[in-house]
């Protein structure tokens, strides 16, 4: 007898109000835990956010559905904000460069910058997700000219856990292997 136990999706977006209410109850008869995107309107930045977003999911969804909740890092996301964050329950911060994608008017301008809030996030364990484009690239191109950032970061900061999302070409499985 094999057992397919209820897996997880580490990638979802839920939105707010009645997006959420509509879409969460799928995802939740499907799945276990997800990874939620904090690129709402307005975005989860701070631990409070994403507890207040938490239980907005979960009055959509009922029990026996886990959401695992990320903030927005930002240019303007201080590193005390981190570690409050993650004594809120927070699993993961997600980058965006500013631009790439839905509600990322706010993303991230320099990664340099951001060092010691990626310095933080090392110390208390919380993982850096990563929409992984350089939005002065072609579009078709913007992944590939992201790499040399994501082996800085590595890199610098060898104790970060970080994913890069939306993988798409042979050079960027190549960089995160």
């Amino acid at each position: 007898m094999i057992t397919i136990r209820r897996p997880d999706d580490f990638h979802v977006h839920f939105r707010r109000g009645d997006i959420l209410r509509t879409v969460a109850p799928y995802t939740a008869s499907q799945f276990g835990r997800a990874l939620v995107m904090p690129n709402t309107d307005p975005p989860i930045l701070t631990g409070a956010d994403a507890q207040a977003y938490r239980d907005e999911i979960s009055a959509a969804t009922g029990p026996g559905f886990e959401p695992l909740m990320t903030i927005q890092i930002t240019d303007a996301t201080p590193p005390p904000m981190v570690r409050e964050a993650r004594e809120s329950g927070v699993v993961a911060g997600k980058v965006y460069p500013r631009g790439v994608t839905t509600n990322s008017q706010n993303g991230v301008t320099d990664f340099r910058a951001l060092y010691p809030v990626f310095r933080a996030m090392e110390r208390v364990g919380l993982i850096l997700s990563i929409h992984g484009q350089h939005t002065s690239a072609f579009i078709l191109d913007r992944e590939k000219a992201f790499l040399g950032t994501l082996r800085e970061l590595s890199g610098r900061f060898p104790g970060l856990r970080i994913v890069l999302e939306h993988v798409s070409t042979e050079e960027a499985v190549w960089a995160v292997e």
